[in-house]
């Protein structure tokens, strides 16, 4: 069996590979158990090292890489190669973290004894990942866990199998041993079959909700540890003392960036109605300004959807919205790439919105986004939290008290003060509700790929 890639940019087919076979998994899935126990002695420097060799080999490479993103997924080439600058900073950030992170825990002087916790690496990682930010989604655990001593395999999106070929290609030149990371290129039910069986130690997924539960069932019957992060529908209020022009930039492109195809991409507006009005106004005008085309042209800043079905899918949300009474602000006509039947979509503004319309509930993942006038911090607090979903939310205000306080009444994995759709390496990446179980990055995400091992020792009989 194969699986292909069909480009959004024209509908051609891409790039094509064959599926792995069950002798082909089974050989890998032997290698990276048998790498492992050589990997996880080897000398935290030297795994440091080779990561951070792998980050500078990822950027080498960095603008056919985003050209390749380009034809895979359909982001613009002018935004493409920096994900792999971004990604390099994230892997430079947690071999930074790494020492710390991975150091044995020390307790007190206790006479006669010695004491102390050593964190063991869990053996081998399975890390499904999506096409959305394929390097980013995926060096979150792939480096956290090869640096705690893990071997790993990576299963990509089919949208986006050139990006496992060229990490594996990356940890090669690195000095990497072979089978400590591998990747597969499999079938759903080869994929279901690897998740239950008793050959990994870890399942981390990134993707929808229905397959987070799907695959958290699966592994059920095994006591091993699952890294979940299921997208969300992240809110963002903006009080009436917010800097005004900073808000509509920041919030229009956290909105549209990547086509809204970002699991903590805005996609819920709450403005103070005494500057609803001229936030509106203005991200309009802004709006206007993004040009819709081919991702090929330097030109573009909005490029198509993934594929014509998930635009398909949010042209149906807001046409709903507009039958249930919301005002659409932006003139399709204006965005003359947008065709129906195509992966190219125009971006689309809402009013007169409210919780009973799927636009403001459901995830859409696309370029849309639904604004809502609010008269206070209380209603704005309500609004935000009736949701299923709980990965990132955010005010704009210029009061850092009160924003520390409306972020510990919102049920959120990240609260932001004026900034939105953006990870800290040195913070956890983690959800609440509908957004997930457990987290990555920061000094906590080690411990996430780890288990603890007490060691204690009576040195005097």
């Amino acid at each position: 069996m194969t699986q292909q890639t069909i480009s959004p940019i024209d509908g051609s087919l891409y790039v094509e590979r064959p599926c792995a076979t069950a002798q082909e998994i089974d050989a890998k899935l032997a290698k990276a158990r048998k790498a492992q126990a050589d990997w996880k002695r080897t000398p935290l420097s030297d795994r440091i090292a080779i990561c951070r060799r792998f980050a500078e080999a990822m950027v080498s490479n960095r603008d056919q890489l985003g050209i390749e993103l380009a034809w895979q997924m359909g982001r613009p080439i002018r935004y493409g190669p920096s994900e792999i600058d971004t990604m390099a900073k994230r892997v430079t950030a947690m071999c930074d973290l790494a020492e710390g992170a991975l150091a044995d825990v020390a307790l007190a002087p206790l006479d006669g004894f010695t004491r102390f916790i050593r964190r063991e690496p869990l053996g081998i990682v399975f890390s499904i990942v999506p096409w959305n930010y394929p390097y980013l989604t995926a060096v979150n655990t792939v480096v956290p866990a090869l640096i705690a001593g893990n071997a790993v395999i990576l299963k990509h999106s089919p949208q986006t199998p050139l990006c496992a070929e060229a990490m594996a290609k990356a940890f090669e030149d690195s000095g990497i041993p072979e089978g400590v990371f591998q990747y597969l290129h499999l079938t759903i039910e080869e994929t279901q079959k690897i998740a239950r069986g008793s050959e990994i130690d870890f399942l981390a997924f990134t993707g929808s909700v229905a397959v987070g539960r799907a695959l958290q069932k699966l592994a059920g019957d095994r006591f091993i540890g699952v890294g979940l992060e299921l997208g969300g529908k992240d809110p963002a209020y903006v009080r009436p003392d917010a800097n005004l022009a900073h808000a509509v930039e920041n919030l229009i492109d956290g909105a549209f960036f990547n086509s809204g195809q970002s699991c903590c991409a805005i996609e819920r507006l709450y403005v103070h109605e005494t500057i609803y009005d001229r936030f509106v106004r203005d991200a309009v005008e802004l709006t206007y300004r993004y040009v819709l085309d081919t991702p090929l042209r330097k030109e573009t800043t909005l490029g198509p959807m993934v594929r014509a079905s998930s635009a398909d899918f949010v042209r149906g949300q807001i046409g709903e919205a507009v039958s249930q009474g919301a005002k659409a602000l932006i003139d399709e006509a204006r965005f003359p790439a947008s065709q129906a039947g195509t992966a190219y979509l125009a971006p689309q503004i809402l009013v007169d919105v409210h919780h009973s319309m799927r636009v403001m509930t459901e995830e859409s993942f696309g370029p849309v986004v639904g604004i809502m006038k609010v008269s206070s911090d209380d209603v704005a607090v309500g609004l935000m939290n009736d949701s299923p979903f709980g990965l990132t939310a955010a005010v704009w205000t210029e009061d850092e008290k009160a924003a520390l306080a409306l972020g510990d009444r919102i049920e959120t994995g990240t609260w932001f003060m004026n900034r939105c759709d953006y990870l800290d390496p040195e913070l956890p990446w983690v959800g609440v509700k509908n957004s997930g179980r457990g987290l990555t990055l920061s000094l906590l995400g080690f411990d996430h790929l780890t288990r603890p091992k007490s060691f204690h020792l009576r040195t005097r009989t």
